[in-house]
């Protein structure tokens, strides 16, 4: 059905795909021979989202965060694409914030600067000032871009479906990155999740043992205000990070507060990914603003992660064996992320990873690229056929924009000095735990647990020993094709056997025929052992094992 609800669109894609000089699809559309579909290259798929329009550029930010199913060389092209647009007419723009309000405009905001300060794909942010003289930002959603998302998503899902039953499809994971895109698109729409994120991130900033908290801003939410196409927040007056002249900062030197501020940066985030388990996922240089006073702020989080209590130790463990440069380590810790029970071969993959991390032997830690290293780690998973969580593709791209803004904005960063103390404190809570006399109390608990079950536990196993009722429910993967192979051979043995035995029975029989009886059951048997014999061989030359 969506296909013949979506046929001015298909033929749009299509001229559009055609234009940007994708291969694959002029020989497909052409009836030349395609070989095995293969992606565009990243500058044509990067030019055909461009050219697909806004939602398309959503999902090709979507797709940038994915390293576990896209090359670096995707990555980094995909990493460039801004989804900014011409601005929606403020005439427009009045009628939904009057449709949105429960009161008034007038009596609600007592100026509203007409041109915005950012427009996006989805919305667009105007400066305003309430009647009480606060000074707030107007997150507007542009009119109508529910309508056009709502069209655009069901032409890709119907896409999705039809490619996931092509093996092409199956490599890439189409269905679920469709799947992805939709809810995260769909939550786009809804100002009130974003501000539900925002308000969540404010909270665990609030409080910290690595930073100062005052020195980080969350902007705060006016509820009263907000609805699913009209976010109401606090105005922050800055610059972006990037653009920040040091020079005349009360007298501050500019290299101690560029050091300071890349320190506050790393400890921020590191809470937010590897105790808070709830990080901003989008740290671009355009979503970090320096204030007027000094403070940094954080903008825009509707582009959140979360990672589990388990997922947070591996990571963090994952890290250390980075900076030892552990194959093994890396392997197995690998092993514990997959998001899927497939067999994998262990040895390769440390192979892998050993040849991988050998290029850093010689090179000094602090020259090293970390977040590289993560999108190389991810790549050899990948190469592995080993599928991990999606959110380990935000994990990677926020460790990534985190460490390219800090070099950007630090040149003289060194990594390793950032995140050592960090990790020594992170190996200290998981061992003994944000406060160390509850868990010392739990452990006492566990342990008198254990030895008041033990002794019960060990008489009830030699009693299921000792009456001959334990039994053992052993399962080994790979035994099929020994199983087959075996029941093949057992059965060719016993067609042998079977050929011999009747060869020899009518020759006995033939040497003591006295009647024409006889010797017609001999040749009866030699023309079974005949046909059978023949059919052995053939069977045996089939199977292509006669050595």
């Amino acid at each position: 059905m969506f296909l013949t609800q979506t046929v001015p669109r298909q033929r749009e894609i299509i001229e559009v795909v055609l234009r940007n000089g994708w291969d694959y699809m002029r020989r497909l559309l052409t009836g030349g021979k395609a070989d095995e579909p293969q992606l565009p290259t990243p500058a044509v798929l990067k030019n055909i989202l461009v050219d697909l329009g806004p939602v398309y550029v959503k999902l090709g930010q979507l797709l940038s965060t994915r390293p576990d199913l896209l090359s670096a060389s995707y990555i980094e092209e995909l990493s460039t694409l801004q989804d900014e647009v011409p601005p929606v007419p403020w005439t427009e723009i009045e009628i939904l914030l009057r449709q949105q309000l429960k009161s008034p405009l007038e009596q609600t905001f007592r100026t509203i600067n007409p041109v915005p300060v950012a427009a996006g794909s989805i919305a667009q942010t105007h400066r305003a000032t309430l009647t009480d003289g606060r000074e707030v930002a107007l997150k507007v959603q542009r009119p109508g871009i529910d309508i056009t998302v709502a069209q655009d998503i069901a032409l890709i899902q119907g896409i999705a479906d039809l490619v996931a039953r092509t093996d092409f499809g199956k490599t890439y994971e189409i269905k679920s990155i469709a799947e992805e895109f939709t809810k995260a698109l769909e939550a786009e729409l809804d100002f009130t999740r974003e501000a539900g994120y925002t308000d969540q991130l404010r909270q665990n900033l609030s409080h910290s043992r690595w930073f100062d908290p005052q020195q980080i801003v969350v902007a705060q939410i006016y509820w009263e205000l907000t609805t699913e196409k009209l976010m109401v927040m606090e105005w922050l007056e800055g610059v972006p990070i990037l653009t920040a002249n040091f020079s005349n900062n009360n007298g501050k030197d500019p290299v101690t507060e560029r050091k300071a501020i890349t320190s506050l940066l790393f400890r921020a985030f590191f809470q937010q990914l590897y105790i808070d388990g709830f990080f901003h996922a989008d740290p671009h240089p355009g979503n970090l603003f320096y204030l007027q006073d000094g403070r940094v702020a954080l903008l825009d989080c509707g582009m959140v992660g979360r990672l589990d209590p388990r997922t947070q130790q591996i990571l963090t463990e994952m890290l250390l064996a980075i900076v030892d440069l552990d194959a093994q380590r890396c392997a197995q810790l690998t092993l514990q992320l997959a998001d899927s029970s497939q067999p994998v071969i262990l040895a390769r993959l440390e192979n892998d990873y050993d040849r991988m991390l050998r290029k850093y032997l010689n090179v000094n830690l602090s020259q090293i690229n970390f977040s590289h290293v993560i999108y190389e780690i991810l790549q050899v998973a990948r190469n592995n056929k080993i599928r991990l969580p999606s959110n380990m593709g935000l994990y990677a791209k926020t460790l990534a924009n985190l460490e390219g803004l800090a070099r950007g904005f630090n040149p003289e960063l060194n990594f390793i000095d950032e995140i050592q103390p960090l990790l020594t404190d992170l190996f200290r809570r998981q061992l003994v735990g944000a406060n160390p006399l509850r868990s010392l109390l739990r452990t006492a608990l566990d342990l008198k647990s254990l030895s008041l079950q033990s002794p019960r536990q060990i008489e009830l196993l030699l009693d299921r020993v000792t009456s001959e009722t334990l039994q053992w429910n052993l399962s080994l993967r790979g035994l099929d094709g020994v199983r087959r192979t075996m029941d093949d051979a057992a059965n060719r043995l016993s067609f042998s056997i079977l050929v011999g035995s009747l060869i020899m029975g009518a020759a006995i029989i033939s040497n003591h025929a006295q009647t024409t009886q006889l010797s017609f059951l001999s040749s009866v048997l030699f023309a079974a052992a005949s046909l059978l014999g023949l059919w052995l061989i053939l069977s045996i030359l089939r199977s292509g094992r006669l050595k």
